[in-house]
């Protein structure tokens, strides 16, 4: 029985990680879990998987959720105290880091370093600390196991072959909701409209990041640290009906695809059953139904995503951080509706270019990076892209 610890277990990944657990209580065992502010959910939670502890970003909702489970063993701490915590606990074997954002980066360094196997889906992680990370678990032994249905596609495809005959990934794309748009159309984009994904269920800042294809630069960076090849040896495809997951191209001409349903428990479960497979109910592909399997180019002219973290990543250091913390304030504030699509890019844009690099951060720089960041553009959003 493998004992997990489920950082974001509210979150889009975190409840389908428990929905993989609840379909297969004899093999895992959920030792704690955390949640940000979601403390009715949180209750709910723990009264079914019965977690030693549970941890809320601060106390005024650690003690909200204490007051909802009177009659539980479990252990309610808060804040990025707690989170470290439950990440080091002995008795824990996996961290499915699934916390949304740079909060997750402490919690899973000092997972690595107490020896605990990382589920890996918090993309800030690698993004912003790559160049801390990889060392890191490679120093302690750990693996990194990637939930990302992409880079699980990746991983599987290199189950058995060496990273060293590695021509081309080939990262495949939705598109999102708009592929074939203009410039001039995501103009009047809403909100609505961007969390409206044709394939996939994930939560609302994702999913604008899907939308604006920032996530497939964000993957491109991930993948880049987690199978250790160049930027020009990742290539995005747009795949809209998300069949392939990814491809990998090997130097003798051969490419091997993972193919699936778009369903992100797969990954999850594989990740977790790592390097043995279990049965998984759901949905089959009907290949005779599959009419053709279609590619496309990304449209990087009008969704600037891809180009805009290839530059961070070219860059290097922090300016990763500041790429990842713009559009991460970006979002906040076009999912609030205070600025328009378009502005998304034009924040990021704009916090890179005022930005000065640190070639090769540690956590604190990148963590004040990431703060000077949020204040700068705080104090100049209304002004940027107009």
């Amino acid at each position: 029985m493998k004992r997990l610890t489920i950082l974001g277990a509210t979150g889009s990944i975190g409840t389908q990680t428990l929905d993989v657990v609840r379909h297969n209580r004899q093999d895992f065992e959920v030792v704690a879990m955390t949640a940000s502010v979601n403390v009715q959910k949180m209750a709910e939670l723990i009264l079914e998987f019965s977690p030693s502890y549970a941890v809320m970003k601060n106390e005024e909702k650690a003690k909200e959720l204490e007051a909802l489970i009177p009659h539980s063993d479990c252990t309610v701490l808060y804040g990025m105290e707690g989170f470290v915590e439950v990440s080091t606990l002995p008795q824990t074997e996996v961290v499915v880091a699934a916390m949304v954002g740079m909060i997750g980066l402490r919690p899973v360094m000092e997972a690595i370093r107490a020896g605990k196997d990382i589920a890996l889906a918090n993309k800030e992680t690698l993004v912003t600390a790559g160049h801390i990370i990889m060392p890191l678990a490679k120093e302690y032994g750990v693996s990194l196991l990637p939930v990302d249905s992409e880079h699980s596609a990746i991983f599987q495809c290199l189950n058995g072959e060496k990273k060293s005959q590695i021509e081309m990934i080939y990262l495949t794309a939705s598109g999102g909701p708009f592929r074939h748009y203009t410039k001039e159309q995501l103009e009047d984009v809403t909100v609505e409209q961007a969390l409206a994904h044709p394939n996939w269920f994930m939560g609302s800042k994702i999913t604008i990041d899907s939308a604006t294809m920032i996530n497939k630069g964000l993957e491109i960076i991930e993948a880049k640290w987690l199978f250790d090849v160049d930027l020009d040896q990742i290539h995005v495809l747009v795949q809209p009906q998300s069949i392939i997951h990814s491809m990998v191209g090997f130097r003798d001409g051969a490419v091997m695809a993972q193919m699936g349903t778009p369903d992100m428990r797969l990954p999850i479960q594989y990740a977790l059953y790592y390097p043995d497979r279990n049965m998984l109910g759901g949905e089959r592909l009907d290949f005779e139904k599959i009419a053709e399997i279609h590619f496309e180019k990304p449209n990087t002219a009008a969704l600037r995503g891809i180009p805009l973290a290839v530059e961070a990543c070219r860059t290097g250091g922090s300016m990763l951080t500041v790429m990842n913390a713009a559009n991460e304030y970006a979002v906040a504030k076009f999912l609030n509706k205070d600025i328009g699509f378009l502005q998304i890019y034009d924040m990021i844009e704009y916090a890179m270019k005022k930005h000065h690099t640190i070639a090769n951060p540690d956590l604190s720089q990148i963590l004040e990076t990431e703060k000077e960041t949020y204040e700068r553009l705080d104090a100049e959003w209304r002004n940027i892209g107009k």
